[in-house]
């Protein structure tokens, strides 16, 4: 699902999957889209496994696995303190 502005824009859609071919072969198509969505733009991306439940956050093309809920809330308010310390607007908050 794609989530802009605080609404959903879009679901069941089809992201770029990445062209990296030194990842991990237990990743499946869900994490490299993942990947591939956040090498082209500044998305921020959450997968959640399908086979372990095991929650994932992409950043800029890198992941993060195996995080529990403290460390995404933790990973995802880091995303998002740069540009709140700058004075800017959250990008990922509602307009």
């Amino acid at each position: 699902m794609i989530i802009q502005k605080g609404r959903i824009k879009a679901a069941g859609c089809f992201l770029p999957l990445t062209l990296n071919v030194n990842l991990s072969k237990e990743l499946g198509t869900r994490h490299r889209a993942a990947i591939g969505i956040t090498e082209e733009s500044d998305a921020v991306a959450i997968v959640v496994s399908e086979e372990t439940g095991t929650i994932s956050v992409v950043i800029g093309g890198k992941i993060t696995r195996d995080l529990d809920g403290k460390a995404l809330r933790r990973v995802l308010t880091n995303a998002m303190q740069p540009a709140l310390k700058k004075g800017k607007r959250n990008r990922w908050a509602p307009a």
